[in-house]
């Protein structure tokens, strides 16, 4: 095969929404489950029936580059390895964990509660680097994108997921 047509995973990202005293406990429930500690989002827009305004905390984010295979097939073991094909785009795909609980080896804490937390998957190709950089960037033609149906296909050779 092609070595600049193989597809590697670039990164997992992990997320969790809430204000207040429920973002602390999603902060706290990334960090039990990554190690690492968080970055916090916050809004750049008022939205009044939400009680949201400018520059207030609604989420943590962590993004994990390095051992991805073990830590995702851990995310995965909360879905049963079972995906909708609506859950993949180009370039990556997304699911939701109901409760942190169900991801193997991570015990229920008192202090956190029951809560979920969206994970996303991002993939790329050899050269994405040249049309992200910000000096001497270059286009990349849109067959570099990585289809649905690669994503799909990846997945279910390297983690056998199945996708409904």
């Amino acid at each position: 095969m092609n070595k600049m047509r193989e597809i590697k995973m670039e990164k997992v990202v992990l997320s969790i929404g809430g204000t207040g005293d429920n973002l602390e406990k999603g902060v706290k429930l990334l960090k039990l489950i990554t190690g690492k500690d968080p970055a916090k989002m916050k809004s750049r827009k008022r939205i009044p029936a939400l009680g949201v305004r400018p520059g207030l905390e609604v989420g943590a984010v962590i993004t994990l580059r390095k051992n991805l295979d073990e830590f995702l097939k851990r995310m995965l073991a909360t879905r049963d390895n079972i995906l909708t094909k609506k859950q993949v785009t180009e370039n990556g795909f997304s699911f939701g964990v109901k409760e942190y609980i169900e991801i193997p080896g991570v015990e229920y804490q008192r202090d956190i509660g029951i809560r979920g937390l969206d994970v996303s998957v991002a993939f790329k190709r050899a050269g994405r680097r040249v049309r992200l950089k910000k000096i001497k960037q270059g286009r990349i033609p849109k067959r570099n994108d990585i289809k649905k149906e690669e994503i799909i296909k990846f997945m279910e050779e390297n983690f056998n997921t199945n996708f409904i």
